[in-house]
């Protein structure tokens, strides 16, 4: 169940609209399907569709759920990078969906985190994600934090809404980025000309990625990402958007690439964050995978700049 309070911005829209900008992962005719089910209220109450929103409206949303999916353990090896009785990290592997939707009913990361956790996971995030508290997409790789209990779930969820989670990835673009280092700072909404993908738009929710040069090669860079705002897929448009997409996106460029990798080369390569129950600050990295390596030293083999 989500709860939204409406705010100024939101007065006199329609409900279908207001709901797909508040949920940018789902598409306008999965929020449209949703109130036609009676899954949203208004104030506790079913309204339709076009509804015009006021000022301090509750609109309550209840995810509908996903056919045909049983959850279960299953055994898939990912890579422990730090595990207590409170929270585990792990290392996602590219190509690896994070928790079951339709048309992913099982083969994700919580199945095989269920293999390792047994029952130990929080289940604020609802039963198909259970101890999920943040995402990557499926072909991102690197750390990821699942809560084993609800206390640690309620705290690391306030740190990533306060932005005390830093999260530091690496990416790979067309392009040589001339500046060493700069922020970019553009709202993201879902694109009104295709609704499965991401854009900036003057309506957007906030976003903010930080960038600096790791390397440069002849066509490409190496870029050290931070970002300060959690979008759905956030980097990818922000990079594509200023001309350097990153390698292997099919979704924000064309995805050709002389490495004949599928994917983006995008990596969460390091997270620092407190422990939600100790306080302790954690500083952990995910090593990078190895076909990432293997195209960082044909670049730098034969893209060398001088």
């Amino acid at each position: 169940m989500k709860q939204f309070i409406i705010e100024d911005k939101n007065i006199n829209n329609r409900l279908d609209k207001v709901l797909a900008e508040l949920n940018p992962e789902l598409s306008r005719s999965s929020i449209q399907r949703m109130i036609e089910n009676k899954n949203v209220t208004v104030n506790g109450k079913v309204e339709k569709m076009s509804y015009k929103l006021s000022k301090g409206d509750i609109v309550k949303l209840e995810e509908e759920e996903i056919k045909d999916v049983s959850l279960k353990p299953q055994n898939i090896p990912v890579d422990i990078i730090y595990e207590d009785s409170d929270i585990i990290v792990v290392n996602k592997p590219k190509g690896l969906v994070v928790h079951p939707a339709n048309g992913n009913p099982d083969g994700t990361l919580v199945n095989a985190i269920m293999n390792i956790c047994k029952d130990s996971l929080s289940g604020i995030g609802g039963k198909l994600r259970p101890g999920i508290v943040h995402r990557l997409d499926k072909d991102t790789s690197g750390l990821i934090i699942i809560a084993k209990n609800d206390n640690a779930h309620i705290n690391l969820s306030e740190q990533i809404k306060n932005h005390e989670v830093k999260k530091t990835y690496i990416a790979l673009v067309r392009g040589i980025v001339k500046e060493n280092e700069a922020t970019i700072n553009m709202p993201i909404a879902r694109s009104s000309k295709d609704r499965k993908k991401m854009a900036v738009q003057k309506n957007g929710r906030n976003a903010i990625t930080h960038f600096k040069v790791l390397e440069r090669f002849k066509g490409y860079t190496l870029l050290e990402v931070s970002i300060e705002t959690g979008r759905t897929h956030q980097i990818r448009v922000h990079m594509a958007t200023i001309g350097y997409p990153i390698v292997g996106d099919m979704v924000y460029s064309n995805g050709k690439n002389p490495f004949n990798v599928t994917g983006q080369m995008l990596h969460s390569w390091k997270l620092c964050f407190k422990h939600p129950i100790s306080g302790k600050t954690l500083k952990l990295e995910a090593p990078i995978p190895k076909y990432y390596e293997e195209v960082l030293e044909i670049l730098r083999k034969d893209y060398f700049i001088n």
